[in-house]
């Protein structure tokens, strides 16, 4: 009795055809091995683009982000616009902050790029502590900044976005766009559905980011859509020493005999 059987024109086979953790059968079941396939070298080459070759690409973007890291110490992700200029307040505030973290004791990770990124990466540097950057794959970016002595690039947002949150005690947030409105959010929803430990996170420019926490404890808190507490995960500042002091208090354990 064959173990074939001619169906619409296409050969089904009538046994179960294992690979790896997955079981194949009837016409699911392919005409060589994989073993033969990853030894012929004739072919097309657009297994490159298929879904299970990324999630190998996927893997060692994990794997190399956490090798570089893991002995990176007490680290502050800082989060803003590509676009902010040299010479400017929110250029000068950029750098700044990178320079009181490490005098503070923490590494400095930003996404590499130009603007606030370089600025807390330059303070940072010049400063002589751990300049990280986390660099992106995108049509319209440089590549990672001159004052990175620590960079790693991604191709995949959510591998780059899990290295910020794993490896900072908190986020300092410059005045940004919609990358930084979107590195902000993701880091409030995070603290506040408890998917991470509670850190700090803490706004630099009053005036810039004035109108987004007046609209979230009026509008926003008067809709029920956020709570008090979730609102209060956020704060706001001028004041670059008060920015780190938020972030060293933040770390600092509380005595439970005599709670706060």
């Amino acid at each position: 009795m064959s173990d074939e059987t001619q169906t619409s024109g296409a050969t089904e086979r009538d046994y179960d055809y294992h690979t790896g953790p997955v079981t194949l059968r009837g016409s699911r079941v392919p005409a060589s091995t994989t073993d033969q396939r990853l030894l012929d070298s004739g072919g097309s080459s657009e297994w490159l683009h298929t879904d299970p070759w990324r999630v190998m690409r996927i893997q060692s973007e994990f794997v190399e982000g956490f090798g570089a890291l893991a002995e990176l110490g007490p680290a502050v992700s800082v989060f803003g616009s590509a676009r902010t200029k040299p010479g400017t307040p929110f250029y000068d505030m950029g750098t700044q902050v990178g320079r009181r973290l490490v005098e503070a004791g923490y590494a400095v990770i930003t996404g590499g790029g130009p603007g606030a990124m370089e600025a807390a990466n330059k303070g940072a540097r010049d400063a002589g502590g751990a300049s990280v950057g986390l660099g992106i794959e995108l049509p319209f970016e440089q590549g990672l900044n001159e004052y990175v002595n620590l960079g790693v690039n991604f191709r995949y947002f959510f591998a780059r976005k899990t290295m910020f949150v794993k490896y900072a005690q908190g986020f300092i947030v410059l005045p940004g766009g919609f990358g930084t409105l979107d590195e902000l959010f993701e880091a409030v929803t995070l603290v506040q559905t408890q998917k991470v430990t509670s850190f700090p996170i803490v706004l630099m420019g009053t005036e810039y980011w004035g109108g987004l926490f007046d609209w979230l404890r009026s509008t926003v808190l008067d809709a029920g859509t956020v709570s008090r507490k979730d609102v209060d995960l956020l704060h706001l500042t001028d004041d670059v020493d008060e920015a780190v002091r938020i972030v060293t208090d933040a770390e600092e354990p509380v005595d439970p005999k005599y709670p706060e």
